[in-house]
């Protein structure tokens, strides 16, 4: 009788383990794959931030999200990149608010002349500013992001000492910029990337302003033997996303994406400086540029040139309802607390904020 009820309990266990032998195994659920739209080339900084910050994402959510890439306007134009993501051609997408003037006004006051001394500097500063005043700019879309370029300076054919130097100077510029160097005396002339090298080599235009990593990313040191310090002004960029497809998102990647909110703003910001620490290094080892900086008065009266755009901004955005003047002292208290080299004491950025 035993022994019987012992064969039975085996056989009953030999079943057991043979039907979930035979039972179908779940299969993996399908990684949730987003479109993210960028507009310059590949290797250029805006699209190495987009892949690191890809790869984080899938890497912190276990592979739970697929971010499909699309540098060089492959998906959207520039100017469509804001629209597309509104719409949802794109999941994702980053673009320069500058592009389109008049519709990010309190984006647009990082973006006048008020002399950042670094990309990362000027990206905490955007992201600060932004987290604090939630602009309706942003409204129709969730905020992955922001950033700047390094500042521009100036890259030249024949050597600009002075301010004297730049009167009447031809030189290839875009956006806001051309308004700055006309201000301080030289002559804007739009064009293209393109068509920069040529015509600087056929003096149609005496240099490019612009910032420093592209001596070596647009080879302008080729071209351009001198380089000015003037930290004059930097282009303000956004990530943003589709705010629908960021809604149907598990509550756990939506805590990965915000988490990186203000680490990539950092990222950014350090690794586009360290890129123009290295660009200089191989523009001088390469072609023996010259980098100049100006006398201190020579830098004192930029400031004064310039100051009529800060104000001509304050004047417009007030108009709108925006609080100019408070935007401005916002910037200005936000720079000292980023800037390092004013207290000589490395500043962590602030807290992360959804």
């Amino acid at each position: 009788m035993r022994n019987n009820v012992l064969s039975k309990t085996v056989l009953l266990v030999l079943c057991l383990t043979f039907a979930a032998a035979l039972a179908p195994v779940p299969a993996k659920a399908a990684p949730l794959t987003l479109t993210y739209a960028n507009f310059p080339p590949a290797s250029t900084f805006p699209c190495v931030q987009m892949e690191r910050w890809s790869r984080e994402v899938e890497k912190r959510t276990n592979g739970q999200v697929k971010i499909n890439t699309f540098p060089g306007g492959t998906l959207l134009p520039a100017k469509n990149i804001f629209d597309g993501v509104i719409t949802g051609t794109a999941d994702i997408g980053n673009f320069a608010m500058s592009y389109q003037p008049g519709r990010f006004p309190v984006s647009e006051a990082v973006d006048l002349p008020l002399g950042f001394p670094s990309a990362r500097v000027a990206s905490l500063i955007l992201y600060d500013l932004i987290d604090k005043y939630k602009p309706m700019e942003f409204e129709k879309v969730k905020i992955l992001t922001l950033f700047t370029c390094p500042p521009a300076n100036f890259m030249t054919s024949k050597p600009f000492n002075t301010l004297n130097d730049l009167k009447g100077m031809e030189l290839a510029i875009s956006g806001t910029g051309a308004e700055v160097v006309k201000n301080l005396g030289g002559i804007p002339i739009a064009m293209p990337q393109s068509e920069r090298p040529e015509a600087i080599q056929k003096g149609i235009v005496k240099g490019v302003v612009s910032s420093l990593e592209v001596l070596k990313d647009m080879n302008y040191a080729a071209y351009c033997p001198f380089a000015t310090d003037t930290n004059l002004f930097v282009v303000s960029f956004a990530v943003v996303m589709n705010k629908d497809k960021w809604n149907a998102l598990p509550a756990d990647v939506k805590k990965v994406m915000d988490d990186l909110r203000i680490e990539q703003a950092d990222w950014t910001g350090k690794y586009v400086d360290d890129h123009v620490t290295e660009a200089l290094t191989w523009a001088k080892e390469k072609y023996n540029l010259q980098v100049i900086h100006l006398p201190a008065a020579d830098n004192a009266e930029i400031r004064k040139l310039v100051k009529p755009m800060i104000d001509n901004y304050v004047t417009k955005v007030s108009a709108q309802g925006l609080p100019g003047a408070r935007i401005i002292a916002d910037i200005e208290m936000l720079a000292k607390r980023y800037d390092k080299k004013e207290s000589g004491v490395e500043k962590k950025p602030g807290k992360k904020r959804k």
